[in-house]
């Protein structure tokens, strides 16, 4: 029915200049019972009255046009209308939404932008009008009280706006139906919005149409990031709430599954249905603090897959430099690109696409089908079939397929089906694909021996992003590697066009060579004559003996605590000596004795290149904000407590308790293996070896059992862990001993009387020599396992290692045990200044440790503590926050390897 009466027509058909005080108020009556106005400010309403027109359209009348220019601003009265939009070839056509009474359209008419859709009648319809001149009057006079109606009219992104639909969105990850588990962490995560921060989810109308009960994208990003202690970057929280979106707890107004950190305008499954009546939590359940900090939890571990996976799903002309930065760094990780180049990867992050199927049972290709792309799964798993065969093999999370189709221009060879439901993929195009091969080739210098690559080189790129004319090694055998790090790399000192090889093969070349085996490459390449039809060329000759003096001197350079510890590199250095003296060679000969007593005297490399470390009593002023250090410890300083690194012969002392809690000391080089201490601390227990085991037992009671064969056992104990020795039977009956529990009381009256810079400072220089300690072999061990270098140890990385674990714990420990609150928030603030200042003299160690205990969950959950700490050490905290995202990333991929 109708809802406008003559009266009204003839009131509002006036001109408004020509309408009296009686007549504005039978308009004022009227609007005030409609919808679209309910929210209006009496003021504004009154001069919304004086402005408006009324207007009557049959059905299939078109308003206005996608493009045109916006004259004016409407309000439905009844009726409805469609809103159609289309590309730019008015192509492709689809409704976006259906107007109905009691919405209003048209705002783009306040910045003169044109109109973003097509709006035609659906049937008999009335409206209000208001022209542009009028108003932005209105607009001018009112826009406090306009602001939450109009704001999102001048400001884009429409929240409403909508994507043409393309392939990509069809293949859509949202899910009808999510899982117990996600459904109820969508619950938990509503409530914990309705119960912390009322007003975020609720009625909105802009634009278009009014969109009940729905959240705006960013200020969803902004709770998560204030709730969750978690989450560090809104990229991550953008990543969390993808998650939901994937799963159907969550959905765009439009059904546009990606979720945007802007105003784009989100729905929970709870609103979306309709299944609560009344205002937006009005039946919601508590939100149970400990259980969303979980969901949060869950969610953040979840973030990172689903956030590769909404970037992927973008084209790639649509990707930003963060978003190639964010998948190369996944890409580094995907066990079927791991023979391909850092420059490959860089460049698939720029074309490769994400794809998902839902059903088991779907054939992604046939056999003798075209090969268009290359896929490596995901998640699931999927069957190859060849006919006549059936079922040949599986193939599961991290293979792939498709490869060899591309490369031989070739008909698939199998069929690929779907064992699992929900297979997600990425795929390679044929074209990119044949694409980044032509380039990688063309970068690409192959030796072949035989018929096989013996050296493969790669073009250089200047620090512009050109390509050099020099090459590095990517691959090779030892005799090739050598051969060209003499004739080509050794000279190399272009710092434009730097080839790390040098460093990198002398810190890793014992992962696939002896170093016997290298020093007789060595001595080979420098007794090997270069011959001449007429004789021998003396001059290249004596060239590369040179090439060899410099390789070794650059050899010990890197790492001068090989000096002396390493039998075959003492006597090659010997032989090379005598060799130098016998061909007469001693200018040379004098150079290599000042460059080989020059790695003696020095514990620690000062020079600038990639493997050298920085003296902490040489630090370089710097130009960041923080602060300089003039005051830094000098080198004589730090000569007093310097510390001399662990060998293996290093004899340390073994302190091994007895099930009674009594103790024996054994002083045994810490390389002994656990066979032979245990062989020892059973004849002071009087039990025969081979009914005697040594265990650790932590704090805890958890018993660590170790191999016969370990070593260096003693650098491996946890903190508070402690040797035991005892007979097999009795490993149960032994508990941890009181000293194990750490300390009862908190030090605060002693840290009171110590400055933050003073306890960062020592901190920083007893964390320095720790690290001043640790060999580069040491690190390459630690990745290739202990068992592959017999006689090695990674001792000196252990105790690195231990000590943050031990600077985390010490922050916790501190602050749990202080009762009172005003001491703890005093002892929280002092904290935040050691880090700060821990940070500021470059002590990443010590800084990570302390951030990582304020992180603890039992520091986190002291409410009272943190709400008295002062803002600015709340800022300052959640700054140093952020960086820890990288290293936690880091340490996750590192979990999953």
């Amino acid at each position: 029915c109708k809802v406008m009466v003559a009266e009204w027509i003839s009131c509002l058909d006036k001109k408004p200049s020509d309408r009296t005080g009686e007549e504005l108020d039978i308009i004022y009556s009227r609007l005030k019972g409609l919808k679209v106005f309910e929210t209006f400010d009496p003021a504004l309403l009154q001069q919304i009255c004086y402005f408006g027109y009324y207007e009557d359209l049959e059905k299939g009348i078109t308003l206005y046009r996608q493009g045109d220019i916006g004259t004016n601003w409407y309000a439905v009265l009844s009726g409805s209308l469609d809103v159609n939009c289309s590309d730019a070839d008015d192509k492709n056509c689809v409704t976006v939404c259906t107007l109905g009474a009691g919405t209003a359209f048209g705002e783009s008419v306040l910045d003169n932008s044109p109109r973003a859709a097509t709006v035609i009648t659906c049937e008999y319809t009335e409206l209000l009008r208001v022209e542009r001149d009028d108003l932005l009057k209105v607009w001018e006079r009112n826009r406090h009280l306009m602001e939450g109606f109009f704001t999102n009219a001048i400001r884009p992104p429409s929240p409403v706006s909508v994507p043409m639909p393309t392939t990509q969105s069809k293949l859509s990850l949202y899910s009808k139906n999510p899982s117990d588990r996600i459904l109820f962490i969508g619950q938990q995560i509503r409530a914990g919005l309705i119960n912390n921060f009322p007003g975020i989810i609720a009625d909105r109308q802009i634009s278009l149409r009014t969109y009940r009960r729905c959240c705006v994208g960013s200020q969803l990003v902004d709770w998560i990031i204030q709730e969750c202690n978690a989450v560090h970057t809104r990229q991550q929280a953008v990543g969390m709430w993808q998650v939901l979106l994937e799963e159907g707890v969550l959905k765009h107004v439009c059904n546009e599954y990606n979720f945007e950190d802007n105003n784009l305008f989100y729905r929970f499954k709870e609103d979306d249905c309709g299944s609560e009546q009344g205002p937006p939590g009005a039946c919601a359940p508590l939100a149970d603090t400990n259980m969303l900090q979980e969901c949060f939890s869950t969610l953040a571990q979840m973030g990172p897959d689903a956030l590769m996976r909404l970037m992927l799903k973008k084209p790639p002309k649509e990707r930003t430099a963060e978003d190639l930065d964010y998948i190369y760094e996944e890409l580094l990780h995907i066990k079927a690109l791991s023979h391909l180049s850092n420059s490959v990867k860089r460049e698939l992050a720029s074309c490769i696409q994400f794809e998902s199927r839902e059903k088991a049972g779907t054939i992604l290709f046939k056999q003798g089908d075209e090969g268009n792309s290359w896929y490596i799964i995901l998640k699931g798993s999927v069957n190859v079939v060849i006919f006549g065969k059936g079922v040949v093999g599986q193939l599961h999370e991290g293979d792939n397929f498709g490869q060899l189709a591309l490369v031989n221009d070739a008909p698939r060879a199998a069929s690929i089906i779907l064992r699992d439901e929900r297979c997600h993929f990425l795929r390679v195009d044929k074209e990119d694909f044949n694409r980044i091969l032509r380039d990688v080739e063309a970068k690409t210098e192959r030796l072949k021996e035989n018929g096989k690559d013996v050296l493969v080189l790669e073009k250089l790129s200047k620090s512009d992003g050109s390509q050099s004319n020099k090459y590095t090694v990517m691959a090779g055998t030892p005799e090739k590697m050598v051969e060209y790090l003499l004739d080509s790399c050794v000279d190399c000192r272009d710092d434009d066009e730097r080839d790390y090889f040098v460093e990198d093969f002398f810190v890793m070349f014992n992962v696939f060579l002896s170093i016997d085996k290298l020093c007789s490459l060595l001595m080979s390449y420098y007794h090997e004559a270069v011959k001449l039809e007429d004789g021998l060329d003396l001059k290249a000759t004596e060239q590369k003996k040179i090439r060899v003096v410099r390789a070794v001197l650059r050899w010990v350079d890197l790492i001068p605590q090989k000096m002396g510890e390493e039998y075959e590199l003492e006597e090659f250095i010997e032989k090379l000596r005598s060799a130098l003296y016998d061909d007469g060679m001693l200018s040379l000969l004098a150079q290599f004795e000042r460059g080989i007593d020059a790695s003696k005297c020095h514990t620690f490399n000062k020079s600038n290149n990639r493997s050298s470390r920085s003296s902490l009593g040489t630090f370089q002023k710097s130009s960041s904000r923080y602060s300089t250090y003039d005051d830094m410890p000098s080198e004589s300083q730090s000569e007093k407590i310097r510390r001399e690194p662990l060998v293996p012969t290093t004899e340390v002392k073994f302190k091994i308790f007895y099930p009674d809690q009594s103790y024996c000391t054994l002083r045994l080089p810490i390389i002994t293996p656990v066979s032979e201490i245990t062989k020892q601390a059973s004849e002071k227990l009087g039990i025969p070896p081979e009914e005697t085991v040594i265990f650790e037992l932590k704090s805890t009671n958890e018993v660590v059992r170790f191999k016969d064969t370990d070593t260096c056992i003693l650098t491996a104990l946890s903190n508070n862990g402690r040797l035991f020795c005892s007979p097999k039977d009795s490993i149960d009956k032994i508990k941890p001993m009181q000293e194990q529990e750490g300390p009862n009381t908190s030090s605060f009256n002693e840290l009171e009387i110590m400055s933050s810079r003073e306890l960062a400072l020592q901190m920083t220089i007893y964390d320095f020599e720790l690290f001043n300690c640790v060999y580069e072999s040491e690190l390459i061990i630690s990745i290739f396992k202990k068992d592959k270098f017999p006689g090695k140890i990674v001792g000196n990385l252990d105790c690195f290692l231990a000590r943050f674990n031990e600077v985390q714990n010490w922050v916790i420990t501190e602050i749990c045990l202080t009762s009172l609150l005003s001491k703890r928030v005093h002892l929280l603030r002092k904290f935040i200044k050691i880090a700060q200042h821990c940070r500021d003299f470059q002590n990443m160690l010590a800084f990570f440790g302390i951030i990582m205990g304020l992180s603890n969950i039992a520091v986190s959950r002291l409410s009272q503590t943190w709400e008295k700490l002062p803002n600015k050490f709340r800022k300052l905290f959640k700054e140093f926050e952020t960086l820890l995202v990288c290293w936690r990333k880091n340490e996750e991929r590192e979990r999953e390897r």
